[in-house]
């Protein structure tokens, strides 16, 4: 039945899949390198909610809002 043509809606989610892969995996990698430069309450700790989880948030966020804007 599939004429080999993926519909608009796979398309988008895949789009937004790897956008976020990316904006995840980048983001991570540029906060671990930042990590040992950054004032220790800004350091994330495993299995903790701490203020470096939120650091790591929101440069994983910037990322993937640029991402999107180089994507337009």
């Amino acid at each position: 039945m599939d004429s080999g043509k993926e519909s608009p809606a796979k398309r988008t989610t895949l789009a937004n899949f790897f956008d976020a892969l990316v904006a995840v995996l980048s983001g991570n990698a540029l906060y671990f390198l930042l990590m040992p430069h950054l004032p220790r309450a800004m350091r994330h700790s495993l299995f903790i909610e701490d203020w470096g989880l939120l650091v790591d948030f929101i440069i994983c966020t910037v990322i993937f809002v640029i991402v999107k804007i180089v994507r337009k």
